[in-house]
């Protein structure tokens, strides 16, 4: 007999993905009428975080907009990003956003309570590192865990994979 159908719960986002966001935000910031002499630009800020700045407060919100709106028609949620308020920095205003990978311990503890207290009887829910490993007898049962899931918010962007 095979062992117990089983699935994983994570969170990740595609590198490139992001960077092609990145790459459209910056065209259209180069290349908008209302961006033109603002001194707004987008660039990557390390492995995992972007910055944007801009001469004043409100055109470094709209670049903010602008890339916020590319990551969302890559079909990137925007819970994958964690965006700063807009800071001074000498004659420019920045935002930093990071890019969140895989789960906190806190939110697994969320998500496995969750599937103990609303999911089927006989699904186990265990924490791997950044990510949770759901088994269950049936898989009609996991279909209704992931079902259970997509309905709340647990301010992080769930993905399900290696379903069997």
């Amino acid at each position: 007999m095979a062992a117990n159908p089983s699935f994983d719960i994570v969170s990740k986002v595609d590198r490139q993905e992001i960077d092609n966001a990145v790459r459209q935000a910056e065209r259209e910031l180069g290349t908008r009428f209302d961006f033109r002499g603002t001194g707004a630009s987008i660039s990557w800020a390390g492995e995992e975080a972007v910055s944007l700045s801009a001469e004043t407060e409100e055109r470094v919100k709209a670049a903010l907009d602008v890339f916020k709106e590319k990551v969302v028609k890559r079909n990137i949620s925007l819970k994958s990003l964690d965006c700063g308020d807009p800071r001074a920095s000498g004659k420019t205003y920045k935002i930093d956003c990071k890019v969140i990978q895989g789960i906190d311990s806190e939110k697994a503890k969320a998500i496995s309570k969750k599937i103990r207290d609303e999911g089927p009887k006989g699904v186990q829910a265990q924490i791997q590192g950044d990510q949770l490993r759901v088994t269950g007898k049936k898989k009609d049962d996991l279909q209704a865990v992931i079902t259970l899931l997509k309905g709340e918010d647990f301010g992080v962007a769930l993905q399900f994979t290696n379903y069997r």
